[in-house]
């Protein structure tokens, strides 16, 4: 099975863009009468039948729609600070998406060295990953936002904080809830600083671990992200 992605389709009929034509005819060789399913990224699953294949603009006719396609009760964000290599945060976006992951903040701490990102490069990631692991939901992805303006928000889900400082932390696994709605905060390479870690807390941030090693930020974020979908299996 392979998804394309059409977060545009809206009738029975669609019409596949140039570049995506091509990669339909030429690369993967489909024919007039093959099934090719489709996603929007808002979960609905839409089941199609190929009735021209014409390389820069085939068509495609909608057989069937699944609305909700793999839908959780429950939603994962991730909120986990940029790393300085951007390639090892682009590998967090991937496995995170391919894991399960619902939202994803990209937050600016007192230890961050990297301040800039490009949201449009971190959607294709997204989007690539959506449709290798075969998911009809598109994680939204959100502009960077700083420590400060942060901590003053407010969520209604189960907070938690990961960080290697020294003090009281329990495992994540035991404290998680299944088909509860979760946030983790996971910090950049040189941590929370012990002020970011004492108004996490003080604003309902519980703190956890994630193992008695210590993991690089995008490798936490994806253990945290795995921990939290083999919680709820």
């Amino acid at each position: 099975m392979q998804f394309f992605y059409t977060p545009e389709i809206s009738d029975n009929t669609y019409t596949f863009s140039k570049e995506e034509s091509k990669h339909c005819i030429k690369v993967l060789r489909k024919k007039v009468g093959d099934k090719i399913n489709l996603v929007d990224g808002k979960g609905t699953l839409y089941h199609t039948v190929l009735f021209d294949d014409n390389i820069k603009a085939c068509k495609v006719e909608v057989r069937k729609k699944e609305r909700n396609f793999d839908k959780r009760s429950y939603r994962i964000h991730m909120v986990v600070s940029p790393t300085k290599n951007i390639d090892r945060y682009e590998w967090f976006l991937e496995k995170a998406t391919e894991f399960g992951v619902d939202e994803i903040t990209p937050i600016i701490c007192q230890n961050s060295e990297r301040k800039v990102i490009k949201i449009e490069r971190f959607n294709k990631i997204l989007i690539a990953a959506m449709k290798q692991s075969l998911k009809a939901y598109l994680p939204q992805i959100n502009e960077t936002i700083k420590w400060g303006e942060f901590i003053q928000k407010k969520f209604s889900s189960d907070k938690f904080i990961a960080h290697c400082r020294e003090g009281r932390k329990k495992p994540l696994k035991k404290l998680l809830k299944p088909q509860q709605d979760v946030m983790i905060l996971i910090g950049p390479e040189g941590d929370f600083s012990d002020t970011e870690i004492r108004e996490a807390i003080s604003n309902g941030f519980v703190p956890v671990s994630l193992g008695k090693s210590r993991l690089r930020t995008e490798t936490a974020a994806v253990a945290a992200c795995h921990t939290i979908n083999l919680i709820n299996e």
